[in-house]
C-alpha cells in the first residue's frame, strides 16, 4: 500500500514489504536461491516473455552477471527500503526499449502490463510449492500474508493493482488461464532445462576459486547442468510444469523430499552470515540495531 497522500502533494513512493514479514525471511534465505530457476522457467516459458529474453537478454553470454544483478535486484525490491522504488523505476526504465514479436507472431513489449504482470506473479506459486520441501508448507495466513506482501513488491515494479489479481482466491483463476492459454516449451526453456548446453564457468567470486572453477569446469558442468534441471522441474509447481510439458518421475519425487528434508535440517542452524545474502544481513543487521521506540502510555513514552 502507498503512503497517504496529501492534497496537491506529490506522488509517494510504493512502499515495500514489512521489516519481520514473511518475505522478510524467504527472500534472503540462501534457499531462495533453489527457486530461482523455477520462477525464471516460468517466466520465460510465456511466449512474449520468452521472446524478449531470448532477443535481449545477455543470459547465456554472461549468465553469472545477470544472475548477480537479478539476485540484487530482488533483494532490494524486499530489503531496500527507499531504494527499492529507486530499483523499480530503474527496471523500468531498462525495459522501455524490449520490443519485438514471439513466435505466435504477436507483438510485445516488456512493460506490456499483462507480460509484466506475469514476469512478477510466478514469484508467488513458485514460493508456496517450494516452501512445502525447503522450509515447511505455508500456513493459510501465511499464504494470504505472503501474496499481500507479493502485491506490496509489485507497486514497487510499477505495477497497477488493476493488473494483478487483488486475493489468493483471484489469483488461482488467473493463473491456471495463463497456464492454460500461453505456456509453452519456449527456445528459452529449452536452454534453462537443458543438460547439454555450454555454460562458461563462474567469473565471480575470489581469483582462486575462479582459477580452480575453469579449470575443473568441464568436469563439473555436466553435474550442474543435471543439478539445475532438476531443481529447475521439480520446484516449479506441478500444474505449471504440466502446461510446459516438463517430465518429471515419482523417483525424482522421492529424492527431491529426502534433499529438502537435509535442507530444512542444515540451513536453519548455519550463521547468519551463511544463510542469508549480503543485503539481507544488512537490513537484519540495522533493524536489530534500531532503537525500539515506546508505544504511546508505555514505560519512558513522553505521551
Amino acid at each position: 500500500m502507498s503512503r497517504p497522500q496529501e492534497a496537491g502533494s506529490a506522488p509517494q513512493d510504493p512502499v515495500p514489504p514489512p521489516p519481520g514479514g514473511v518475505l522478510w525471511s524467504l527472500a534472503g534465505d540462501i534457499r531462495g536461491l533453489l527457486m530461482l530457476p523455477a520462477a525464471l522457467t516460468m517466466q520465460v516459458a510465456h511466449p512474449a516473455v520468452g521472446a524478449g529474453v531470448d532477443e535481449h537478454s545477455v543470459f547465456r553470454t554472461d549468465p553469472w552477471g545477470r544472475g548477480e544483478r537479478s539476485l540484487r535486484s530482488l533483494q532490494l525490491w524486499v530489503y531496500g527500503g527507499e531504494a527499492a522504488a529507486e530499483e523499480g523505476r530503474r527496471l523500468r526504465r531498462l525495459h522501455r526499449t524490449i520490443q519485438g514479436t514471439d513466435t505466435r507472431g504477436r507483438r510485445y513489449h516488456a512493460l506490456t502490463p499483462e507480460y509484466y504482470a506475469w514476469v512478477h506473479a510466478t514469484g508467488f506459486p513458485v514460493y508456496r510449492h517450494a516452501a512445502r520441501y525447503l522450509y515447511r508448507p505455508f500456513t493459510e495466513a501465511q499464504e494470504r500474508r505472503l501474496y499481500a506482501e507479493w502485491l506490496r513488491v509489485g507497486r514497487v515494479l510499477g505495477i497497477h493493482d488493476r493488473d494483478m489479481p487483488g486475493t489468493v482466491e483471484e489469483f488461482w483463476p488467473y493463473y491456471r488461464k495463463v497456464l492454460a492459454d500461453e505456456l509453452e516449451p519456449t527456445a528459452v526453456v529449452q536452454d534453462l532445462t537443458a543438460t547439454d548446453r555450454d555454460v562458461p564457468p563462474p567469473d565471480r567470486g575470489p581469483l582462486p576459486l575462479r582459477l580452480l572453477l575453469r579449470v575443473l569446469w568441464p568436469v563439473i558442468l555436466p553435474r550442474f547442468l543435471r543439478i539445475r534441471r532438476f531443481l529447475t522441474i521439480g520446484l516449479m509447481p506441478p500444474e505449471a510444469r504440466e502446461a510446459i510439458g516438463l517430465p518429471w518421475t515419482a523417483g525424482q519425487e522421492r529424492r527431491l523430499r529426502r534433499l529438502g528434508r537435509v535442507v530444512r535440517v542444515v540451513v536453519p542452524v548455519l550463521p547468519e552470515r551463511l544463510r542469508y545474502l549480503p543485503l539481507a544481513r544488512a537490513a537484519r543487521r540495522a533493524r536489530r540495531a534500531a532503537p525500539v521506540m515506546p508505544k504511546p502510555g508505555a514505560p519512558g513514552s513522553s505521551e
